[in-house]
């Protein structure tokens, strides 16, 4: 079976004979070459569309590292600054703490010193950077531990001369007022004869504050024949000092006061002649004389 295909041009009549097998032949060819040519034209458009979106991903990554570089330089920077900053501080406090063992004659004890590394930071990369910074941490986390220790030796120093100073008997019991009888003997105010007084007075408008002149304890608090309101205080070391003729008591016996704590008010009670307070320091279980303690600096 054939096909006849008829052209006219120009009053000529042309004629085309095909048969049906080579037409189908070429209808297929050329149906092949045009998906062919419509394929070719398809596939680089949508690759060029992948591939425009992975770069711009890439873009965006590449800010997103820029900023996070940007943002660890500032912060190496930053904790350099810190570093270096702490670093000063602790040389500072070093000059202080070694001030005030001086001031106070305190012989600061020779600890043993962790080994620190004195390098500085120096800006070799990031890495290199980072380590630097890492020892250098290491190095203050040492120097913070050795000040810790000589702070805690300086401060138990500190704390055993706080107490002795306030263990130590010294100024007078009372704020305002006068010395109004002296240790040693004496006529005796209500039989005229002569006495052993064993303490000092101390005169002065009644209900004034009475204070330790050292820490203790309490051992004494009430009333007691001759004394009437009686303070008797503990200081260690075979030390007690005797608060007497007061008003009113402030204190309880097992309390502990410090140096200048009011443990009683100025009175008149006892065998007394008038507002005063009646001052002992015992010494061992004897009475001695008050006078070189109220002096004493």
């Amino acid at each position: 079976m054939k096909f006849t295909l008829q052209f006219e041009k120009a009053e000529k009549r042309y004629a085309l004979s095909i048969s049906v097998r080579k037409f189908l032949t070429l209808f297929v060819l050329g149906t092949s070459l045009l998906l062919i040519s419509s394929r070719s034209t398809f596939i680089p458009s949508d690759e060029a569309q992948r591939v425009n979106l992975v770069k711009q991903g890439l873009l965006q990554q590449q800010v997103m590292i820029s900023n996070i570089q940007a943002e660890n330089t500032q912060h190496l920077s930053s904790l350099t600054q810190i570093i270096h900053l702490l670093d000063a501080q602790l040389k500072q406090l070093k000059i202080q703490q070694q001030a005030l063992a001086n001031s106070l004659s305190v012989q600061m004890p020779v600890l043993k010193k962790m080994p620190v590394s004195t390098e500085l930071v120096t800006e070799t990369g990031n890495g290199n950077i980072e380590n630097s910074l890492q020892n250098k941490l290491e190095d203050l986390n040492k120097k913070i531990k050795q000040q810790t220790a000589e702070l805690t030796v300086l401060e138990n120093i500190l704390l055993n001369t706080h107490i002795n100073n306030e263990q130590r008997l010294a100024g007078r019991p009372i704020q305002k007022g006068w010395l109004s009888s002296y240790y040693g003997k004496r006529n005796d105010p209500f039989t005229g004869k002569p006495a052993m007084h064993k303490g000092i007075d101390f005169a002065g408008r009644e209900g004034a504050p009475v204070i330790a002149t050292a820490a203790g304890v309490i051992t004494w608090a009430g009333e007691r024949y001759g004394y009437g309101n009686l303070v008797e205080i503990n200081h260690g070391n075979g030390l007690v000092s005797r608060y007497g003729h007061n008003h009113s008591i402030k204190v309880q016996v097992g309390e502990v006061v410090t140096k200048g704590h009011t443990i009683a008010l100025l009175g008149n009670t006892g065998r007394s002649t008038g507002a005063h307070v009646h001052y002992e320091i015992i010494k061992n279980g004897k009475q001695i004389d008050p006078l070189p303690y109220v002096y004493r600096q």
